[in-house]
């Protein structure tokens, strides 16, 4: 991979990025794209979401329960 050191009036242009840009050239060319790095700062903790309870009441309950097989095997037989 190729490392190119932006100026710091770029890296002000790009520093806020919320999905990916377009770099183009003075005619409109697109000359890369670039995607921001997510920051894992914004997302906090990441939570259950069941609750402790509700995960014993399922592995307690006569639910029927399917394998990762099972559940591929029939999703190959749907239309």
């Amino acid at each position: 991979m190729s490392i190119v050191i932006v100026d710091d009036v770029l890296r002000g242009q790009l520093q806020n990025l919320t999905g990916p840009v377009h770099l183009c050239d003075n005619t409109g060319k697109v000359l890369g794209v670039v995607n921001p790095v997510p920051d894992p700062d914004e997302y906090g903790p990441l939570e259950p979401q069941i609750s402790i309870e509700e995960a014993n009441r399922r592995i307690a309950s006569n639910e029927p329960r399917y394998s990762t097989a099972e559940v591929l095997a029939y999703l190959e037989k749907l239309p």
